[in-house]
Parts: C-alpha cells; structure tokens; sequence
C-alpha cells in the first residue's frame, strides 16, 4: 500500500512477495563491508555505512525519473533490508552467515536469518513470533512522516541515489529523539 497507494488484492500480493523474496541476496562482496567494522559497533552505524554502500552497487543507468526503475529500486531496498540487518548482527555475535530461504515469507525470513542455526535443517520460528514482528513493522510503517522519512525525502529531492537517501535517513533515525528513543525503551 506505501508504495502502490492501495492495498493489493491476493494476486498482487503474491507477485509482490515473490519479486521482494528474489532480490534478498545480498552482493558477495558487500559481506566484505562488514570486516571494516568494530565487532561493537553501533547496529546503526552499520547499517548506515552498509546501506550507503549499496549504491556503488545499484547506480549504472538509475533513471530515478522513471516510475519502473523507482519501483525496483524500492523492491530491491525492502528486500536487502531483513538481510543486511541479520548480517550485521550475525557479525556482530561471530556467528555463521545464513542466507534467506526462498521457501519463507518477509518476516519469517527475516528472523530465520537473525537465529537459525546452520546445523539444524529443521529450524522452525514460532508464527507468534512472525505475527508479532509483522504487526510492529506495520506499526512503523503507519508512523507518517518523521525525522527519518523527512530525510530521505529532503535527500532525494536533489535526485541522489536511493539507496544513499535510505543511508541518510538512517543517520536522522538513530539519533536519541528518533529511532534511539525506542532503542532506550527495548
């Protein structure tokens, strides 16, 4: 609905879904990325130098003019996001890599790389768990129009790449009155 303006029917959803669940791998060599970091570093710190990083990945004939070239750009940011994430903490824990399944939704996917075990081919998340972390990402996403989306909207207008203006709205989020705020409160 953020992106399309209406909510899509089961169809849509579907073919969305898959589009999102295609692009989750992540480049090999921005693992390498990762390797410059402190293993204390800041989760934010990371995902800010990381996320910027993609966009020496993602900028050969970028057309951010063009609606079809936005909204691949927007799959590709939604579906590197759970992965980069899941990376950075896996790092940070010097635990194993575990790349996304294709056979998982988003959120399921997104916590299967957070905590599987290699090892366990069975691994299962709880759905109370997928429920719950679906439910507090739509309440994220029905948070309008805050410093951090203000952000990467006042960077965008200069018609900069986006995965830079996704990099400078993450700076504005991890600042104390934002985004640091409910890192205080969990």
């Amino acid at each position: 609905m953020l992106l399309y303006g209406d909510l899509p029917d089961k169809n849509q959803l579907q073919v969305f879904e898959e589009k999102v669940i295609e692009e989750m791998l992540v480049h090999e060599k921005i693992k390498d990325f990762y390797k410059g970091f402190e293993s204390d570093a800041h989760p934010m710190a990371i995902m800010c130098g990381v996320v910027g990083a993609l966009s020496s990945f993602f900028h050969d004939n970028l057309d951010i003019k063009n609606p079809k070239q936005r909204e691949i750009t927007a799959i590709k940011l939604i579906a590197k996001f759970p992965t980069l994430a899941a990376i950075s903490f896996r790092t940070s824990k010097g635990l194993p890599l575990v790349q996304p399944d294709k056979k998982r939704g988003y959120t399921e996917n997104f916590l299967y790389m957070l905590f599987a075990d290699p090892m366990d081919t069975d691994f299962k998340i709880p759905q109370v768990m997928i429920d719950a972390l679906d439910k507090i990402f739509i309440l994220h996403a029905d948070h309008e129009q805050n410093a951090s989306t203000s952000t990467v909207r006042l960077t965008g207008s200069s018609l900069a790449n986006p995965f830079a203006c996704i990099s400078a709205g993450i700076a504005s989020l991890w600042g104390p009155a934002h985004g640091g705020a409910n890192e205080d409160c969990l």
